[in-house]
């Protein structure tokens, strides 16, 4: 495998350890690969060779998609990324064109859009960015490591170092090896929705950060099936979104050429039974009839598998008016969204270049270049955050904000929201003979356009102009 090459740096900025394989972490970890002499990627988790789901990323086994930003940004951290997993067997798909979207029950006008997502699923992806972060040159990535704190200097302003221990297997008990310091300049951590990075701070004197949580209680289960070409009149994939009186949804992603993963989920009460009959059942009560043809029709490969996710949780580090130099916090372990919309690994991969960047002006201007201090280790946790908190706007508002449109889901409203959602709701329906309204409407729902692309004085003007003509919603026979 090629490896990136890396641009010439001062010899000082010595070690940055990131905590969690995950793609949050891998992306990180590259990101820090062109500051730091050396960086280590410690994980609790025996790291399996092939692609492989493992315990410390349980929603391994459920539906992933590749959005079309997230794409980007991966191929912008390693060029020929995409070409690779395709290779590899993954899928490519323009989302508009050759997949059905059901929008409050409509079935958005298929037509070319140009917004392009890939099919592949969550170890493939995570297998195939840790093969390029194992290959950069003083990237280490150990599994079988449990961090169990940062180490701070005596006036616990700075991060030196985090205290680990060996772990038998990666899911049991601790190993044969005692506690040790691994010294470092940077910890980022990038465990996920367990980090213990608040406890941390609060333990070290600090602040912990506000939490912004909206709950909407999602059930999913997940199972694979064969794909063969007369499936989904050779389509490569649908979904079925939840809306206000009909709280379920379904989607279908082409994993590999001959490979469904289906899933189906609910909010606010509703589960997706795991027996074949129920998950047929179920499938049956959405409004198209394309989940339930697979499941009536398609060999399953292997057992259902759910998943219970209960909040969407945003960690307000950007308001902190104190932060412990030298530790930084990204992926899930900073906001976590409702996985129905597919966005972790693109908001993980596009904090990761916004790292990237703040570390390149950093060497630019000379930012903290004196030895033991790494590279603007002080003042780098606020710009990062404030940094990292705009690349989360986006995909909050329209997680947190699809979820609130339930009047059960709990989380604050805006004086605003009522407004908005019943424009948006006259659009998802407009989407539905316009083909230009469901184009914006995908490319903001893969973060290629911000959402106030959907009001602009055209679109509006479209709206309009289409609502009249929708027709009602698609109903199957239950």
């Amino acid at each position: 495998m090629a490896q990136i090459p890396r641009p010439a740096r001062a010899a000082d900025r010595s070690h940055a350890v990131v905590i969690g394989a995950g793609l949050a972490g891998l992306t990180a970890a590259r990101a820090l690969a062109d500051a730091y002499d050396r960086v280590t990627v410690l994980d609790r988790d025996t790291l399996p060779t092939d692609p492989a789901p493992r315990r410390g990323v349980p929603q391994s086994r459920q539906l992933h998609v590749l959005l079309a930003r997230g794409a980007q940004a991966l191929e912008e951290l390693f060029p020929g990324f995409l070409e690779e997993l395709l290779a590899a067997g993954a899928t490519r798909a323009d989302t508009q064109g050759e997949a059905h979207w059901y929008l409050d029950g409509h079935l958005l006008r298929p037509a070319p859009s140009g917004v392009i997502s890939y099919g592949a699923s969550r170890p493939r992806v995570e297998h195939h960015v840790r093969a390029r972060v194992d290959a950069l040159p003083g990237v280490e990535v150990r599994g079988r490591t449990e961090v169990l704190g940062p180490v701070t200097t005596p006036d616990r302003r700075r991060v030196t170092g985090v205290r680990v221990r060996p772990r038998a297997d990666g899911a049991g008990d601790a190993g044969g090896g005692g506690e040790e310091t691994v010294p470092a300049d940077l910890v980022v951590d990038a465990s996920g929705r367990g980090s213990r990075a608040p406890a941390w701070l609060e333990e070290l004197g600090y602040p912990r950060p506000r939490q912004t949580r909206v709950r909407a209680d999602v059930v999913y289960v997940t199972r694979h099936f064969r794909r063969e070409p007369h499936h989904l009149g050779g389509r490569s994939g649908v979904a079925l979104v939840p809306f206000p009186g009909l709280p379920r949804g379904g989607a279908i992603v082409s994993e590999r050429d001959d490979r469904f993963a289906v899933v189906l989920f609910g909010l606010l009460g509703e589960e997706p039974p795991a027996d074949e009959a129920g998950m047929l059942a179920y499938a049956e009560t959405l409004p198209g009839p394309d989940v339930a043809e697979v499941l009536r029709t398609a060999e399953p490969l292997n057992e259902p598998v759910r998943m219970r996710y209960p909040a969407s949780t945003r960690h307000h580090y950007e308001k902190l008016d104190r932060h412990l130099g030298g530790l930084l916090v990204a992926g899930d372990a900073l906001c976590s969204f409702n996985p129905t919309y597919g966005q972790g690994m693109t908001a993980a991969a596009q904090q990761a270049i916004v790292l990237r960047a703040l570390l390149a002006r950093g060497r630019e201007r000379g930012w903290g270049l004196e030895r033991g201090r790494g590279l603007d280790a002080d003042g780098l946790p606020r710009r990062f955050f404030r940094a990292a908190a705009r690349v989360v706007d986006t995909p909050w508002l329209l997680a947190a904000g699809g979820d609130l449109r339930f009047p059960e889901a709990e989380g604050r409203r805006g004086p605003a929201d009522g407004l908005l959602d019943r424009y948006l709701t006259r659009y998802r329906a407009a989407a539905s003979v316009d083909p230009v309204l469901g184009r914006t409407f995908l490319a903001v729902a893969h973060m290629l356009q911000p959402p106030a692309r959907l009001m602009s004085p055209g679109h509006v003007l479209r709206v309009l102009r289409a609502s009249g003509r929708a027709g009602g919603p698609v109903r199957t026979e239950s």
